[in-house]
């Protein structure tokens, strides 16, 4: 056994049994050991942020981690806005990024560079491995890290030497971290708040906002009056029918202060305080109502359904009603131009029941509300801001829960940043819906414009953010990369194409010219 098998069947007995990769020379004896050893379903992406992205996905929904495979110091940094995301995500990923030998380091190959300088910003754990004898415990320790507090993102370092070199051992699993408990004294104290009489909202984030989490909310809520808030962007949802609705707050900052007037008591449970995307002239970043109280109930790290349920306990809540979202049929007219809004309203009554619905387009976010009352469903969306995040994340959902139908909705701007996902979604035969909102442009970059006061009217100006001229071909770009495609220029033909899409299996995409 060399220190790549050793490594390998190490992160299989620790749980991690996907690896998303992209590798080169220096990771080959990595590679090699697939053969090897059984119980790692390597997928091939074209591009590191697809493998990264992937990652990020398949921790939110899997809650464990897969691991990365990329090439060196360029190959992690071509992956590192979606690791960003996935930091922001708190998504349990493994990265193993390989290294040149230890003998080869001192010539200054052309590849080489500073790997832990690239992967500092994004990870929150990283280790070089020195040895093929200690490599096996490093992956056990990588697992054990990416799963600390609500999710991490760990990078392990592995030199080409430690991997050929002879290894002798297969790791033990380390323990898997649980979340902290909230102490009993910050229980009584939010529920002594929470019957003060004051205006109060919960701002909820992470596994507070699945099943268990939004049972026990919405008994406080019935118990106390209180709102039930998101973040924007919000790494997993559960929402639709027979689910307990949570508000999501606006985008733009003027929205959120509007949203939050009147809010005397805000609570956290696993969130920050909200703040505006952006600094914009005159408007404010910090949104929280002046006059109101923040108090926390759970930090990120901490078990926030459990507080949840022991507040339910301290409230005397545990026979309150909650409130859940009754099943709607969505209204649809096919008379009108395809838009955002039909869109929304077409992917809301062809949802399957138990679909994930992934969003990276801005005339998606702006008609959220009408999936509501859709199939219960989980929704993911982009949590740092870096675009090309969506079309990977809906690859690793799939990989994660094969059994469901993900629908992933995302601006042609956005889609083109990791167009090659595509491929990897034909490749794998993964069960997913692309639906492109194909406006030419980037058009929420013509508001900010002028949000941020600078010139609108300049030709230059326009041209950056125009994606005409040529103009993208999606059903060319599908076909290509293996998809079927289509599309849709009328409400009548989207709808039509989403059915069909729907009913069968295997990906689709759908352009949706608007």
């Amino acid at each position: 056994m060399n220190g790549a098998e050793s490594l390998l069947r190490s992160l299989i007995a620790s749980g991690v049994d996907v690896c998303f990769g992209n590798p080169g020379t220096s990771e080959m004896h990595f590679v090699a050991a697939l053969d090897a050893v059984e119980g790692m379903r390597p997928i091939l992406g074209l591009f590191e942020g697809v493998v990264t992205g992937a990652a990020d996905g398949y921790g939110r929904m899997a809650g464990k981690p897969a691991a990365t495979l990329l090439h060196l110091g360029p190959g992690l940094a071509n992956g590192l806005a979606n690791l960003h995301n996935a930091r922001r995500a708190s998504s349990p990923v493994v990265n193993i990024v390989g290294d040149h030998a230890s003998t080869h380091a001192r010539f200054e190959a052309p590849l080489s560079s500073d790997i832990k300088g690239f992967a500092r910003p994004v990870s929150d754990w990283i280790h070089s491995s020195s040895s093929a004898l200690t490599v096996g415990a490093d992956a056990a320790r990588a697992v054990h890290a990416s799963m600390e507090g609500a999710g991490q993102v760990a990078t392990l370092i592995l030199p080409a030497d430690t991997a050929w070199s002879p290894a002798d051992a297969v790791a033990t699993p380390l323990p898997t971290p649980t979340p902290a408990r909230v102490s009993g004294e910050t229980i009584e104290r939010i529920a002594a708040l929470a019957q003060s009489g004051v205006r109060i909202a919960f701002l909820l984030r992470g596994k507070a906002l699945q099943e268990p989490g939004l049972r026990a909310a919405g008994r406080i809520a019935a118990k106390t009056g209180a709102r039930l808030l998101c973040d924007t962007f919000t790494p997993r949802l559960q929402r639709g029918a027979g689910r307990v609705p949570v508000e999501r707050l606006p985008y733009f900052a003027e929205q959120v202060v509007d949203f939050l007037a009147g809010t005397e008591l805000l609570v956290l449970v696993g969130a920050q305080p909200p703040v505006s995307f952006f600094a914009y002239p005159d408007k404010p970043s910090w949104l929280t109502p002046q006059g109101c109280r923040i108090a926390v109930l759970a930090h990120p790290h901490e078990d926030g359904t459990g507080a949840l349920e022991s507040l339910v306990e301290a409230l005397g809540a545990q026979q309150a009603i909650a409130r859940t979202t009754d099943l709607k049929e969505t209204e649809f007219s096919t008379h009108g131009p395809l838009d955002g809004e039909s869109i929304m309203r077409s992917v809301a009554r062809h949802l399957p029941e138990n679909a994930i619905v992934a969003e990276e387009a801005s005339l998606a976010m702006a008609y959220y509300g009408l999936a509501a009352s859709a199939a219960p469903h989980d929704f993911l969306t982009l949590t740092g801001g870096a675009i090309g995040n969506i079309m990977p994340v809906s690859v690793g959902a799939s990989v994660a829960c094969p059994e469901r139908k993900v629908v992933n909705l995302v601006g042609d701007g956005s889609a083109m940043y990791t167009l090659q996902s595509l491929w990897t979604m034909a490749r794998e035969n993964l069960d997913i819906v692309t639906v492109i909102y194909s406006n030419g442009g980037y058009k929420i970059l013509a508001n900010e414009l002028k949000r941020v006061g600078a010139r609108t009217d300049g030709a230059h100006a326009a041209s950056m953010f125009d994606l005409g001229n040529p103009s993208l071909d999606w059903v060319a770009l599908g076909r290509g990369m293996g998809v079927e495609s289509v599309r849709a220029e009328s409400r009548a033909a989207f709808d039509t194409a989403l059915a069909h899409a729907m009913k069968r299996r295997g990906p689709m995409l759908i352009e949706a010219v608007i």
